[in-house]
């Protein structure tokens, strides 16, 4: 028996170890395969010629940084080729050297369904009307329709067209938010909640049915705000009246004939693609049946992950929530605090790096992150060289946190920010076990709170009211690092904190932001701060991953989560269940504590 044991270990050891070298042949092939595709496409870069036409096509979504993407081999297959991905410091380089290149005449932008947030869009909208000082055209179409985020893109151009056939939506904007209190009491799950803020709402689906008068005003105000900002704009730049655009908005426009599109002068002419690409034509002067000369976003824009030599300033960019470095698991995107924390400390020691442009695109997450990489940051400016914040679509929580302390903080009158609060939730499923699936969790333990938060075991009132006093530590400490930054006082942060989520012109009127723009605006107020004149050389950080090694990373996650599923059985059956029922707020209570969120 023995034997024959020893053989079938050896055997699935083998048999795991071939499987994992004939992974690891075909994921280098395939990643050759990709980067020298790249490569060839980088080496074929389109020519910019007379008559060219910079063309940005909308069916993308729009990230932070335009880079050769690391790929997911699974999307690529289900999407016919590569993601379609741009990213906006791209888009905006491309954009701005349109303007200055003689051999481009315009900008065409089709509407195809952008998915980007309204920070990001007003980033891209103020290139476009500057854009528009050089004297030459945008013209923008819609062949099957144009959303209301292609919309406020496309109200900058000079015209709009739009298929005979097709439709525009404009429809304000809503935040609905799915309350799972009596979902969650009807199959054993109980949210324990710490927390203060009286406005940090990420708690309250987990523990109210409907959503709180705080909740409500907060919202309605930064939505208002944000609609406010998004409808005047096109208000302004297609020469309506806003009241009479809003009134438009409620009348369920994509239900509009196309001829009633252009009674209500949202549109200019209905044509279809041959009629549009005819016209496009005719502005460049292009004979009838010849191909026009369309180069793309990634054809016109500087080379910006390249290194650069010399004295520049480094834009350091902390994208997506802030996952701790102790956490047991981490998304696959967000900011490392860590690797982060280390990025920044080594430009501080870099004799070449004369001042930072952090660029904060984060709802926040951990607080010992957050902490880290607000430390690394007062390092660097105690090093006596000048730091700005720009703030992308949101930078609300530890995207606070960590931008605080900047000399100066640039937002987007789009952007959401503040939610200067905390809480912490520890799911207790005790209910779930031992009621409703009869599995009962026998305990031993040597003191009184050995247990804490193991497999779901509701906590007791000390154990909570403890857990509470560690969150009011950690406001304290969040509103004073605040008020630091801000230089204000501690009681004046506590009065718009509480957790209250602000739309940034609100937040410009309260002290929490300086002034509206976007990164260029924030290196040049750095580059006069540093004194390196009108034009600095600038250096992204960190560095993009190599593709190979992102995609070996992933397996390795994937390899980690099946040896925890089989080593943890029914538990771990159980903790996906409640991620998909609680959501990405849920941690698991394997560990002797919970970690705090922002």
């Amino acid at each position: 028996m023995m034997k024959k044991f020893i053989l079938i270990v050896c055997g699935s050891f083998v048999g795991a170890f071939l499987a994992f070298l004939f992974f690891m042949f075909a994921a280098m092939i395939m990643s050759f395969a990709i980067m020298g595709s790249m490569g060839t496409a980088k080496a074929k870069k389109v020519l910019v010629t007379d008559h060219s036409i910079l063309k940005i096509d909308l069916d993308a979504t729009i990230d932070e940084r335009g880079s050769e993407e690391v790929l997911d081999m699974f999307a690529m297959l289900s999407n016919n080729g590569m993601p379609n991905k741009l990213g906006l410091n791209t888009l905006v380089s491309a954009i701005e050297n349109a303007a200055k290149n003689d051999k481009v005449e315009g900008i065409y932008i089709e509407c195809n369904g952008v998915s980007a947030a309204p920070a990001t869009l007003e980033t891209m909208r103020r290139a476009l009307k500057s854009f528009k000082k050089s004297g030459k055209w945008i013209v923008a179409y819609g062949y099957e329709g144009i959303n209301q985020s292609d919309y406020y893109l496309a109200s900058v151009a000079d015209s709009i067209y739009l298929n005979p056939v097709g439709a525009v939506d404009l429809h304000g904007m809503a935040a609905v938010t799915p309350y799972m209190k009596k979902l969650l009491d009807k199959v054993g799950v109980e949210m324990q909640v710490v927390r203060v803020g009286t406005f940090k709402s990420a708690v309250e689906p987990y523990m109210l049915e409907d959503m709180s008068e705080a909740n409500r005003l907060q919202q309605e105000h930064y939505i208002g705000s944000i609609w406010n900002e998004i409808r005047d704009s096109i208000a302004v730049d297609r020469k309506l009246q806003s009241d009479a655009l809003n009134s438009l908005c409620d009348s369920v426009i994509f239900t509009f004939k196309p001829t009633q599109l252009m009674q209500a002068k949202l549109v200019d002419k209905l044509v279809y693609r041959a009629e549009m690409e005819d016209l496009l034509r005719a502005r460049t002067k292009v004979d009838k049946g010849d191909d026009l000369n369309f180069i793309g976003p990634e054809d016109l824009s500087d080379d910006l992950e390249a290194g650069v030599s010399g004295d520049h300033i480094a834009v350091v960019y902390a994208v997506g929530e802030i996952d701790g470095s102790t956490s047991l698991y981490s998304s696959e995107e967000g900011i490392n605090s860590e690797k982060l924390s280390k990025t920044i400390n080594d430009l501080m020691k870099d004799d070449h790096v004369k001042g930072m442009v952090f660029r904060v695109n984060s709802p926040g997450g951990s607080a010992f992150g957050s902490e880290q990489i607000w430390k690394a940051v007062m390092d660097f400016k105690a090093a006596g060289k000048p730091v700005a914040v720009s703030m992308g679509d949101y930078a609300a929580s530890g995207g606070y946190y960590i931008s605080c302390c900047a000399d100066r903080i640039f937002a987007e009158r789009t952007t959401i920010t503040g939610s200067i609060g905390i809480f912490g939730m520890i799911p207790s499923y005790s209910e779930l076990i031992e009621n409703k699936l009869g599995v009962h969790m026998a305990s031993v333990k040597t003191n009184e709170n050995a247990d804490i938060g193991a497999t779901g075991k509701k906590l007791t009132p000390a154990q909570l009211a403890a857990l509470q006093n560690m969150i009011n530590q950690g406001y304290e400490l969040f509103t004073q690092r605040c008020a630091d930054g801000r230089h204000v006082t501690q009681d004046s942060i506590k009065q718009i904190a509480e957790g209250r989520v602000w739309d940034a012109v609100t937040a410009k009127q309260i002290g929490l932001v300086d002034e509206f723009g976007g990164i260029a605006e924030a290196v040049n107020w750095v580059a006069k701060k540093a004194e390196m004149g009108k034009e600095p050389k600038i250096q992204n950080y960190p560095a993009l991953e190599d593709p190979f090694m992102a995609m070996l990373d992933k397996y390795m996650v994937t390899r980690y989560e099946s040896r925890l599923q089989n080593e943890m059985g029914l538990l771990y059956d159980w903790h996906k269940q409640l991620q998909l029922i609680l959501g990405r707020d849920y941690i698991l209570c394997l560990m002797p504590y919970e970690e705090i969120q922002f």
